[in-house]
């Protein structure tokens, strides 16, 4: 169930254009990536998407994932995202 939850947040950009300026999907993405942003935060920020305890277990391990990883690699997915979201294939 953990892994289907996950993948609805990923299936986001199906719901937006591509560069249509979905700023939701814009803030959770950049709000994944920011080493800044605590692992509290992240869960209150997709709290209005969470179905309950399990799915906020979800992202918290999702979003400590991210905070393990190095600057650098953060700055190419973020690279890799502005890529994906401004391209016209799907």
């Amino acid at each position: 169930m953990k892994l289907l939850r996950v993948l609805v947040l990923i299936a986001l950009p199906l719901y937006c254009s591509a560069g249509s300026g979905c700023l939701p999907l814009e803030e959770v993405i950049n709000k994944t990536i920011d080493s800044q942003v605590s692992v509290e935060e992240y869960q209150n920020l997709l709290k209005p998407y969470s179905s309950g305890p399990v799915t906020d277990q979800a992202l918290a391990q999702l979003k400590q994932c991210f905070l393990s990883q190095s600057n650098e690699t953060l700055n190419k997915v973020g690279a890799m995202m502005v890529t994906m979201v401004s391209s016209n294939e799907l």
